[in-house]
C-alpha cells in the first residue's frame, strides 16, 4: 500500500532532524540523501531515452529555500559526472551551501531577471533535462514575478518541440505551483514527466489536479519515515487487492457468496441495469436480484440470465447489500423510492448517479456515494456548499472531504483519479485507469462492482483487521478495491485503444483471476 503526507506531516517529522542544537549535521545529511536520490533519478531518465550522460545537459530550476539547495546538490553530482549544469536562480538569490557546491562541480549560474526570462526560458528548454526545484511543500500559492513567467515560457517552448525531443521535466519533491496537501495547483505550473519526492508520497500529488502535473512519482528514503503518523491519503496496489479479495471457501454456496440487490434502470436508460449487472456478476458475487420495470428487467435477463429479476419491493427482497441509482431519473417515482428504502434498510448500498438527488441528506458509513464532478458539486450545492463542476475539478480532496463530513457517508469521487473519502477522514486515492475508459456505461460497470464486494465483504470485519484497516473503515477500502479493479480492467479491455463499457466488465473477470 502506499501511503502518502500532507506537507506539514512531512515538516514535522523533519523538525527533529532539521533542529539540530547538538550539532549533528543531521539536517544536511537528509539534503545529501535526497540530492543524491534525485541526481540518481535523472542519471536513470537519461538513460531510459539513450542518452550518454558525458555532455548531456541539464537545466536546473533553483528557488532559494531548501528546495533550491536539493536541487543544486544534485546539479552539482552530475555536473561530476560530466553533464554540463546550468542554475537559473529563480529569487536572484539561492541556498547558500547547494550554491557553492554547484559552482565547486563547475556548474554555471545565472540570476533571473524581469529582461532574460525569454532568453532562460530558451535555454532551459533546449537542455536535455529539466529539474523543478524552485518551490518546495512549504510554499504557499503559486509562482510569481519573473519566475511566473519563466514557467510559462518554458511551457510553451516544450509543447512546441518534436515529439521525442523536448526536455525530461523533473520535478524536485512536488512541482512548483501544487499544494502538497491538497492537490490544487496556481497556474502556472510546469508539467512533471516525473517527481521525485523526498521521504514519503505527498498527497497533492495523488489527488487531482496535482497529479496532472506530477508525471510517475519516485519516492527517495530520507531517513524519516519512523517519523511519520498515520498517512492522510493511502492508494491499494496490486498484493493488497490480492489479499483482500474473497476467495470461495470449499463448501460455498451462492448465498454464502453474497446477493446483490440492484435498483437501476428507467425506460430511458435500460441499458444502466444490465451494466450494472454485468459489473456485479464479473466481481464474483453469488447472485445478483434485480429489481425494476418489466421492460427493463426483461432487457436484463436477456443479457444475464443468471440474474433473479421482479417488481417487488426492497423489504421483501433478502440481499446483503444494495446498489441503487444507475441510470434513473425523476421519471420513475417507484424506483426512486426502492432507493430511499434501500438506504434506510440499514445494510451496505452504492448509490450511484439518480438516487444521488433523492436520498436524505445524512446517511450513513455503509453507503458509498460514487458521484463524477458534476454530481458532486450538486450534492454540495444541496448542502449549502457553493461549488460548481469546476470547483470540485480544481480541489478535489477538499470537496470529497467535505462531501463525506457532511453527508456521514463514504464518498467515492470518480475521475482520471478517483478518491475515496470515509465520513471518519480516511482517504484513498486509486489511479490505474485510462481516459480510454471515459465511455458511456463505464459508471454503472464500476457500481455495480463496488456493489458485488460490498456484499462479499462487507460483513468480513477481521479481513480488513487483519491488514492494518480499521474494520469501520472497511468501507471506504471496498470502494477504492472497486475502483482499482475497474481501472485495471479499463486498461486490459482498452489495450490502448477504444473500449466499451461492457468490455470493461468483461476484463475484470481476467483482472480477478490473475489478482
Amino acid at each position: 500500500m502506499i501511503s502518502a503526507y500532507t506537507g506539514t506531516q512531512i515538516r514535522d517529522a523533519e523538525k527533529p532532524f532539521l533542529d539540530d542544537s547538538l550539532g549533528s549535521g543531521a539536517g544536511a545529511v537528509l539534503m545529501q540523501r535526497a540530492a543524491h536520490g534525485l541526481a540518481n533519478a535523472v542519471i536513470g531518465a537519461l538513460r531510459g531515452r539513450g542518452r550518454r550522460l558525458y555532455g548531456a545537459s541539464v537545466a536546473v530550476l533553483a528557488g532559494k529555500g531548501n528546495n533550491g539547495g536539493d536541487g543544486l546538490f544534485a546539479a552539482a553530482l552530475l555536473a561530476r559526472r560530466g553533464i554540463r549544469t546550468t542554475a537559473v536562480l529563480t529569487a536572484g538569490a539561492a541556498h547558500d551551501a547547494g550554491l557553492a557546491a554547484f559552482r565547486k562541480a563547475g556548474g554555471h549560474a545565472v540570476a533571473l531577471t524581469a529582461d532574460n526570462v525569454a532568453e532562460l526560458a530558451a535555454m532551459a528548454g533546449a537542455a536535455d533535462v529539466v529539474i523543478d526545484a524552485v518551490l518546495g511543500t512549504g510554499a504557499q500559492g503559486g509562482l510569481r514575478g519573473p519566475a511566473a513567467d519563466l514557467v510559462h515560457f518554458l511551457a510553451r517552448a516544450l509543447e512546441r518541440a518534436r515529439p521525442g525531443r523536448s526536455a525530461l521535466v523533473v520535478a524536485c519533491d512536488i512541482p512548483s505551483g501544487v499544494d502538497a496537501d491538497t492537490g490544487e495547483a496556481h497556474a502556472p505550473v510546469l508539467a512533471a514527466d516525473l517527481t521525485v519526492t523526498f521521504g514519503a508520497a505527498k498527497a497533492g500529488l495523488l489527488a487531482d489536479p496535482g497529479a496532472d502535473f506530477s508525471g510517475s512519482v519516485q519516492v527517495v528514503p530520507i531517513g524519516i519515515e519512523q517519523e511519520l503518523p498515520w498517512p492522510a491519503l493511502q492508494r491499494l496496489e496490486a498484493g493488497d487487492l490480492s489479499a483482500l479479495l474473497p476467495r470461495p471457501a470449499r463448501r460455498a454456496h451462492k448465498y454464502t457468496r453474497g446477493v446483490l440487490g440492484v435498483v437501476a434502470g428507467t425506460a430511458a436508460y435500460p441499458g444502466a441495469a444490465v451494466l450494472a449487472c454485468k459489473g456485479a456478476l464479473a466481481a464474483g458475487v453469488g447472485m445478483v436480484r434485480y429489481l425494476g420495470p418489466p421492460a427493463v428487467a426483461d432487457l436484463v435477463r436477456q443479457a444475464c440470465p443468471e440474474v433473479v429479476c421482479s417488481t417487488g419491493t426492497v423489504a421483501g427482497t433478502h440481499v446483503q447489500a444494495w446498489l441503487v441509482g444507475s441510470g434513473l431519473d425523476d421519471s420513475d417515482e417507484q424506483q426512486l423510492q426502492r432507493c430511499r428504502d434501500a438506504a434506510d434498510s440499514g445494510l451496505p448500498t452504492v448509490a450511484d448517479a439518480g438516487a444521488l438527488p433523492a436520498l436524505p441528506e445524512v446517511l450513513a458509513p455503509q453507503v458509498i456515494l460514487t458521484p463524477h464532478a458534476g454530481e458532486l458539486a450538486a450534492l454540495l450545492q444541496r448542502l449549502g456548499v457553493a461549488m460548481d463542476r469546476s470547483d470540485v475539478e480544481a480541489a478535489t480532496l477538499a470537496a470529497v472531504r467535505r462531501a463525506a463530513g457532511l453527508t456521514e457517508a463514504t464518498v467515492l469521487l470518480k475521475g482520471a483519479t478517483t478518491l475515496v473519502a470515509s465520513p471518519f477522514q480516511d482517504f484513498y486515492s486509486q489511479a490505474e485507469g485510462t481516459p480510454w475508459i471515459a465511455t458511456a456505461g463505464s459508471g454503472d460497470v464500476l457500481a455495480g462492482m463496488t456493489g458485488a464486494l460490498l456484499a462479499q465483504l462487507g460483513t468480513d470485519v477481521a479481513r480488513f483487521g487483519e491488514h492494518g484497516i480499521d474494520p469501520d473503515q472497511r468501507w471506504a477500502a471496498i470502494a477504492a478495491m472497486a475502483a482499482s479493479l475497474h481501472g485495471r480492467a479499463g486498461v486490459r479491455a482498452s489495450a490502448g485503444g477504444p473500449v466499451t463499457a461492457s468490455g470493461i466488465a468483461e476484463a475484470a473477470r481476467e483482472v480477478m483471476r490473475e489478482l
